[in-house]
């Protein structure tokens, strides 16, 4: 890296996380090695104001002409179905909503993508503590069953499909436990951290390590019970804001699903 000059890194979303990420590489960047070369969202206008004029691309299509050397996104599971391998085409990808992964043929087409153009995917461990745990006990053999749970106020929760309809019938109630890959499909940004889980422990993959997802009324934050439930929905935890920084260090590569033995 110190031979080519810093890193160029191009940022795909810019909700809270992405804003986040922005403002740090473009404050810390540097001295870490990491140029800011574009930050593309899907509203434009979220950018105004915060993004400068030069760093914002209008056209996801057109990242190429920024030449990254890594794209980092940070946006909804649906940019890695519909322009994961693409971005392959051009640069390294890192994976910021692995739950996208749980898809199969998305799955396929990143390995077959990366391996053509010679670029890495990675994976954020997220909220995911112990990550490197997982990893070492599954490639010694000695992982059996994992099992992830989330709980949280059931206006935290962006649930798609069968599981939008779902109600609690109390104040704790379960609403899935089963295969993650069964999950991620209706709780794409409610998942992240089970897929990174099941990414972690190939042996298991998504269809051996257990999802559980809970609406807790009891978790509510206090300053907002008396407010808009719909704030939940805009709150990220610090521990998973900072597990993406820095680049450089705190995110590390996880197995390939289909090879374990071999970086994805």
């Amino acid at each position: 890296m110190a031979d080519k000059g810093p890193w160029r890194v191009g940022v795909v979303g810019y909700g809270r996380l992405g804003q986040s990420l922005v403002s740090r590489l473009l404050a810390q960047g540097p001295e870490l090695g990491l140029e800011l070369v574009f930050v593309w969202n899907r509203d434009p206008g979220r950018m105004a104001g915060s993004v400068p004029p030069s760093l914002q691309l209008q056209k996801l299509a057109a990242l190429g002409e920024r030449h990254p050397d890594l794209v980092v996104e940070v946006a909804h599971p649906k940019i890695i179905h519909e322009s994961g391998a693409q971005i392959l085409r051009h640069a390294n990808l890192l994976v910021g909503s692995p739950s996208a992964l749980s898809d199969q043929t998305t799955e396929r087409q990143l390995l077959e993508a990366s391996q053509h153009w010679n670029h890495a995917v990675f994976v954020a461990r997220g909220a995911l503590w112990g990550t490197e745990d997982i990893m070492r006990l599954d490639a010694a053999g000695g992982l059996r069953s994992l099992r992830v749970t989330m709980a949280t106020h059931p206006d935290g929760f962006r649930l798609e499909g069968p599981l939008a309809a779902a109600h609690g019938t109390g104040s704790r109630t379960v609403l899935y436990e089963g295969p993650v890959r069964g999950l991620c499909p209706f709780a794409p940004r409610n998942s992240n951290t089970m897929a990174a889980a099941a990414l972690a422990a190939p042996s298991l993959g998504f269809d051996g390590v257990t999802g559980v997802l809970v609406a807790d009324l009891s978790l509510l934050p206090a300053p907002l019970q008396a407010g808009d439930p719909s704030l939940l929905r805009s709150l990220l935890p610090p521990e998973t804001r900072s597990s993406y920084w820095p680049l450089t260090t705190t995110i590390p590569p996880l197995p390939c699903p289909t090879s374990p033995g071999s970086p994805f």
